[in-house]
């Protein structure tokens, strides 16, 4: 695989939606870093891309990292698609480039057999609540929202639990 070559899945306007590579993993970073996102490390953001790139997706705007979706299908749930953290720049937001990113991925074929999008919540993060639900109802489907990780699992106490938002059974 020629890691410079990406797929462009869609032209929309001015934003380019595609597989992210290596060399966009430092942009989708310093997106984070901008944001109140809780951020990983510059490691994380370069292996998604590398590894993950079949379930990833970043929204360009004259060749700048405006927005993207790291995700990944679990190994012991072939029809679900995880996503990890969703990022859009200050200059996207409103403009429902979170739920482009999200129905672009779908469009896959990497995704072909996902049935399910999962992803874990806290309960402050109205914005990504509001982002799943809306997917629930753009694919006429049910949201469900489960206890996921209490926050005593996590060290210090500067963390929420997680709930974990289902969206689905979803029609292709």
């Amino acid at each position: 695989m020629n890691r410079n070559t990406a797929t462009i899945t869609r032209i929309d306007e001015t934003l380019t939606f595609q597989k992210p590579t290596v060399e966009d993993g430092s942009a989708m970073w310093e997106l984070v870093d901008n944001s109140s996102l809780d951020q990983n490390s510059p490691y994380k953001y370069i292996m998604m891309c590398e590894f993950f790139a079949e379930t990833c997706i970043v929204a360009k705007e004259d060749e700048k990292v405006v927005g993207f979706v790291t995700a990944f299908i679990p190994p012991e749930k072939s029809d679900v698609l995880f996503i990890w953290q969703i990022g859009t720049d200050e200059s996207q937001r409103g403009k429902g480039i979170a739920s482009r990113l999200l129905n672009e991925l779908l469009k896959r074929e990497s995704c072909n057999d996902v049935q399910y999008v999962e992803a874990t919540v806290t309960p402050t993060n109205k914005a990504s609540q509001k982002l799943f639900k809306r997917l629930a109802r753009d694919h006429d489907t049910e949201c469900n929202v489960s206890e996921c990780f209490s926050e005593e699992l996590f060290p210090g106490d500067e963390h929420e639990e997680e709930l974990t938002y289902r969206i689905g059974p979803l029609s292709k």
